[in-house]
């Protein structure tokens, strides 16, 4: 049975048939528009691993280098909290366009000569953060959509992300007009009312290993929340949509742009180490 949220699958799939390209209003004039997320594993082999000291190195590193490079706007690691590797990290940064992120790896290396000039502790630092992970990773970048949800509190230590990634499907009776009222009309009357979802990031696939990926990242307080959002999400779409006939046509737009298949995780969030 498929939920609510899945409505959101059939909005971005449109998106990406139609090559729309995602902008933002005046009143979003800092939203980034691409996403970087990198998976990363712990080394098992790091017998003096501690988490503190983790801590400490990758705050050494996002003060001297991230929190200075101006074409970062946001960045944050997220820890393995329910998901099928126990060993995966996820360090994420945010871009306002395509071209920063180029700049910003150049700009990181100037900013790492800077934080660190004399080259025997520059590498001393970096031999102490590479024994952290295993060699192993991997690469994705997402396009933002709109009617995001931003993070408008302080992170805490409880707080967490839900992460689930859906596939979309392929129909060819989609149409720009149907996506957009739908995706406005569900975010405004479900997501935004949700006093659980304390911020809500849509994403879509730009470039990486699977193009039908549709990514949405749900902050919530604490994993004690995750119930409650999705019980929540019910009880506002069944107040919104309360004629039966408006039901069942809402789910069948749903259902035309996304195959049934989804993931979710649980991450952790990292609120000392992030921009």
């Amino acid at each position: 049975m498929k939920t609510t949220n899945q409505l959101f699958s059939a909005i971005a799939m449109m998106l990406l048939l139609l090559s729309v390209q995602f902008t933002f209003s005046q009143e979003q004039p800092q939203s980034p528009e691409y996403v970087t997320m990198t998976t990363m594993h712990w080394s098992m082999d790091n017998d003096d691993f501690t988490m503190d000291d983790w801590k400490a190195v990758e705050k050494e590193f996002m003060d001297k280098v991230t929190m200075k490079n101006e074409y970062v706007m946001a960045a944050g690691f997220y820890l393995h909290n329910i998901s099928a590797d126990n060993s995966e990290l996820i360090y994420v940064q945010a871009y306002p366009n395509w071209n920063a992120i180029d700049l910003a790896a150049k700009k990181a290396d100037e900013l790492i000569e800077a934080g660190w000039p004399d080259k025997a502790k520059r590498d001393a630092f970096f031999k102490k953060q590479s024994a952290f992970y295993e060699v192993r990773h991997s690469d994705e970048i997402y396009g933002t959509m709109p009617f995001a949800k931003p993070l408008s509190i302080e992170a805490t230590k409880d707080m967490i992300v839900h992460l689930r990634v859906s596939h979309f499907a392929y129909p060819e009776d989609g149409s720009e007009e149907e996506f957009m009222k739908t995706f406005k009309e569900y975010h405004e009357n479900v997501t935004n009312k949700n006093e659980y979802i304390k911020a809500y990031y849509p994403m879509v696939h730009a470039y990486g290993s699977d193009k039908r990926q549709f990514v949405e990242a749900t902050f919530l307080s604490s994993i004690d929340d995750i119930n409650d959002m999705f019980e929540k999400d019910g009880e506002l779409f069944k107040a919104h949509w309360s004629d039966e006939e408006a039901k069942k046509k809402m789910n069948e737009i749903g259902e035309k742009y996304f195959t049934g298949f989804h993931s979710d995780a649980v991450y952790s969030v990292v609120p000392e180490l992030r921009k």
